[in-house]
């Protein structure tokens, strides 16, 4: 990547949805292909910018906005709720809207202002069936052969969801990176550990796949709400307490929707030095 490609440098927004961080960059006028070790070397806290998610904003002739996700390690990802309900948040801004639509690997989904500064995504069904999650082989998804006894879901990236009697004292960073990589899971795997504190109210901790401990995370709260309606846990209107604050996801008929705060944060540039030596 050169100095003479990008004359200007790089724009980029900075934002984040209870503390799971994103960088945004916006295609919509142009600008180069994030490539993986584009969005790894932006990725870098020490070197670069530093985020959980990348997220990749372009036009789409079906929809307001299509959008493309990279996890800090430079794979790409399939979903990113928080990221969607940031970027959600800022088009709408833009025109004045009051829902659009945005295109994902997850198909077209729409959004909404949910009133009193908060973003209401619906994330689209959840998949339940081993093939689409996916895993290795047929198992029961409600109650996979791992120790602790998880479910598996998938909200267009793969999760596993362990509920205990309290998150807070899990070792989370040695389970997820364990978890994360196991042979059930070709993909990888999501991570989430949840405790019921109220009726129809869990806490929540996550290891995100690509990324390690995150302070939130959409797509995992989707999952961990769609497990614990399937144990008999909660119904399906729940709140989610997570390190970065709360969200609250509804599992109803057209799919599950999650609604939450955002934040952007500062927006710059990188520099014609830093995309030469990418």
């Amino acid at each position: 990547m050169t100095a003479e490609t990008h004359p200007a440098g790089l724009p980029f927004m900075k934002m984040h949805g209870l503390g799971n961080d994103f960088v945004v960059i916006d295609r919509r006028s142009g600008g180069p292909v994030v490539t993986p070790d584009l969005a790894r070397a932006i990725g870098n806290r020490n070197t670069g910018v530093g985020f959980d998610q990348l997220a990749v904003i372009e036009n789409c002739a079906e929809a307001t906005a299509a959008l493309t996700f990279f996890n800090a390690d430079g794979s790409q990802s399939s979903a990113c709720g928080n990221a969607t309900r940031c970027i959600a948040r800022l088009i709408m801004s833009e025109s004045n809207a009051t829902s659009i639509i945005v295109r994902t690997e997850r198909g077209l989904l729409p959004c909404e202002d949910a009133g009193d500064g908060m973003t209401r995504v619906n994330m689209g069904q959840p998949f339940t069936d081993w093939q689409s999650i996916p895993l290795a082989h047929e198992v029961d998804t409600l109650h996979l052969p791992i120790d602790g006894d998880p479910v598996a879901t998938g909200m267009g990236n793969p999760h596993c969801s362990f509920f205990v009697e309290d998150a807070e004292a899990v070792e989370l960073e040695a389970l997820g990176a364990v978890i994360e990589y196991h042979p059930l899971y070709p993909e990888r795997t999501n991570v989430q550990f949840a405790s019921l504190v109220a009726p129809n109210h869990l806490r929540m901790r996550v290891w995100e796949r690509g990324v390690g401990v995150t302070l939130a995370s959409g797509s995992s709260s989707c999952a961990v709400a769609v497990a614990a309606v399937r144990r008999g846990l909660t119904d399906r209107h729940i709140k989610i307490d997570l390190d970065g604050g709360q969200i609250e996801i509804d599992w109803r008929e057209d799919g599950v929707w999650m609604t939450g705060p955002t934040a952007h944060v500062f927006s710059g540039h990188l520099t014609q030095d830093f995309l030469e030596h990418v």
